[in-house]
Formats: structure tokens, C-alpha cells, sequence
């Protein structure tokens, strides 16, 4: 079992910055995948980013795509979504889900991740 646990939610203003955190315990996850999903009101989950934890490799969604960053401190057992530039449309339930799968990329479906922490709200306002 893994246990993940967001943090760093808040409200910020349009064009201003967030760094929002998924720290991970529980069973080994060195071969797995991490992946931030947000959810906006009335609306689908979306995958935003994701990172294999043992090799780095990483994937955007065009929509976050040179706005948003996301790393790993693996000595915290921890990854970050760093978000820049926020506009009112990034406003959603954001999410940090591990895919126990080993792969050389980070895929973008939401059935490939099995465990998912609970969720961290982000509100940006016009």
C-alpha cells in the first residue's frame, strides 16, 4: 500500500505562482511513476504531469506545458508541482496519484495510477 499525502494548496492571484507537494509512504515506489491530475468543478479529471522516479523522465499536458514543473526530492520521498503564470483556468482539485507500473515514460491516464492521495485545492482569481 502507498500512502500520499497532498500539500501547498491555496488561493493566489492570476500571473502569480503556487508550489503544491505529494509526500509518499508506505511500500517501495522506486520503479514507479508519479502523476499530478487536477479536477475542476463539473468537469473530468486531467492529467497535468507526471515523472518516473527512477529515471526522471517527464510529461506536460499542452496546457501546463512551460508553465508548470514538476520535480522529485527523493530523499523526502516527495514530488513537487511547481506552477507558474497561474491563470483562473488552472483553478481545480489537484491530485497526486503513483502508477506501480515500471515504465520508461510516465503515461497520462488516470486507470494506469492505483493509489491517489486525497487532494489539494488551487484557486486562482481574475
Amino acid at each position: 500500500q502507498v500512502h500520499l499525502v497532498e500539500s501547498g494548496g491555496g488561493l493566489v492571484q492570476a500571473g502569480g505562482s503556487l508550489r503544491i507537494s505529494c509526500t509518499a509512504s508506505g511500500r517501495t515506489f522506486s520503479s514507479f511513476a508519479m502523476g499530478w491530475f487536477r479536477q475542476a468543478p463539473g468537469e473530468m479529471r486531467e492529467f497535468v504531469a507526471a515523472v518516473t522516479w527512477s529515471s526522471g523522465n517527464i510529461v506536460y499536458s499542452d496546457s501546463v506545458k512551460g508553465r508548470f514543473t514538476i520535480s522529485t526530492n527523493k530523499a523526502k520521498n516527495t514530488v513537487y508541482l511547481q506552477m507558474n503564470s497561474l491563470n483562473p483556468e488552472d483553478t481545480g482539485v489537484y491530485s497526486c496519484a503513483a502508477d506501480p507500473k515500471s515504465r520508461t515514460t510516465p503515461v497520462r491516464g488516470t486507470a494506469d495510477y492505483v493509489y491517489w492521495g486525497q487532494g489539494t485545492q488551487v484557486t486562482v482569481s481574475s
